[in-house]
């Protein structure tokens, strides 16, 4: 049961991110708006989502792996993110590699502080 939450939850999550990659392609080859947007989104949801799971301690724990370890694990991407900054120092765009990190990094900080806060508000 627990691996099947995981698992069903990770397919769904790497389908987003793929669609993201897809829809984002053609906007910049050198910006990488795909893992962006899928690594923006999930830190503000895993923020969400570990908030509402907070207030939720009776809930069996295989809707938090579900969501979480599952659908998010497989949504965001920190593999994909490493690989393409790999690429832009290689190509010589070292500047553009460490805003990203910092836009990355920084970014999803900030939106899965905002996801916890978020949280607060959701009915009970």
């Amino acid at each position: 049961m627990v691996l099947g939450a995981v698992f069903g939850g990770a397919g769904v999550g790497a389908v987003v991110r793929q669609f993201l990659n897809e829809r984002f392609a053609a906007t910049s080859t050198t910006l990488h708006w795909g893992t962006l947007a899928a690594n923006l989104i999930g830190g503000y949801l895993v923020g969400l989502a570990a908030g509402w799971f907070a207030q939720r301690p009776l809930l069996a724990p295989e809707w938090r792996l579900l969501a979480i370890t599952g659908f998010l694990g497989g949504l965001t991407t920190f593999s994909a993110f490493s690989l393409e900054l790999a690429g832009d120092v290689n190509q010589g765009r070292a500047g553009t590699a460490l805003a990203l990190v910092a836009v990355q990094v920084g970014g999803s900080l900030v939106l899965t502080l905002l996801g916890l806060w978020s949280a607060r508000f959701l009915p009970a």
